[in-house]
């Protein structure tokens, strides 16, 4: 599919506000998932705001796509999203976490409108996802499920037990995405779990697989839409990211896979998504 340019600035603008969404949950001294959320804001963009079938007025509508955040730690933005697409009131976002909001740390099925699984314990939700696409094609139903990964997740054996049923079973109603930012909780993937040439592990497990920057708008839509049209089985995109991308100070940085800002921080993460809003 041919996108034009006022396409793709609508949603590099979606993706900015998403981003905004996120800062609104965690202001200063309130600790939360800046990294990982931020790193995948682009790609949900696209999905939420472009690819994706769904219906805010009927969260559970059976012709819906599904999308699992298996790096669950990270549903602020899958939150940020939704709530753009009316969800939910945006009077939650400021109780994120709280007993009295719905919005959890993890994402919650009961409480959330919008959340297809509760996941989080990492290296479930691509199976969870993989039950959900071979139910969908037993019911003729032709959904297709998102499942977003952490590159650290991947050093969990679950993960490919998966992978290799998704190939076996050809869902090819299923993509999985990988935030492939190299940083995970305490320090970068490479020290913490090395896991080497990822691309041909993929392949070698009978995916296709897509090689992207996951922050170029046109590049994360081309992926979507070969992913749709790969009827072979599954495919796979590997999303180059930056863990805390447009906000220098976290950028990189594992400090801020699960921290808190600064009053100085959180007013520079302001200025960041209002010099990103003049340059589009």
């Amino acid at each position: 599919m041919d996108y034009s340019q006022e396409q793709i600035n609508e949603l590099k603008m979606k993706a900015i506000k998403v981003r905004a969404n996120i800062l609104e949950m965690i202001p200063p001294g309130k600790v939360g998932h800046l990294g990982g959320s931020s790193s995948i804001a682009d790609v949900m963009a696209a999905l939420y705001f472009s690819e994706m079938q769904v219906n805010p007025g009927n969260p559970k509508d059976p012709a819906r796509d599904r999308l699992i955040m298996s790096k669950g730690h990270a549903v602020l933005v899958q939150y940020a999203c939704l709530v753009e697409l009316g969800f939910f009131d945006r009077s939650e976002l400021a109780k994120v976490k709280t007993f009295n909001g719905m919005l959890q740390g993890h994402p919650d099925m009961d409480r959330t409108p919008g959340i297809e699984a509760v996941t989080g314990s990492l290296g479930q939700g691509l199976s969870i996802s993989l039950g959900m696409a071979m139910g969908l094609k037993l019911d003729g139903n032709d959904a297709r499920v998102y499942t977003i990964c952490g590159d650290g997740e991947l050093a969990e054996g679950q993960i490919w037990e998966a992978i290799m049923a998704s190939h076996g079973f050809n869902a090819n109603n299923l993509t999985a995405i990988v935030d492939y930012n190299g940083v995970q909780a305490t320090d970068t993937t490479k020290k913490i779990f090395p896991i080497e040439n990822l691309c041909e592990k993929w392949k070698a497990f009978g995916w296709n697989v897509l090689e992207i920057d996951g922050h170029d708008m046109v590049q994360i839509l081309g992926a979507i839409d070969a992913a749709k049209a790969y009827k072979d089985g599954p495919t796979v995109i590997l999303a180059h990211t930056i863990k805390g991308k447009c906000f220098p100070f976290a950028e990189g940085k594992a400090k801020y896979h699960n921290a808190s800002m600064t009053e100085e921080e959180y007013k520079i993460a302001w200025e960041c998504i209002d010099r990103m809003k003049r340059e589009i």
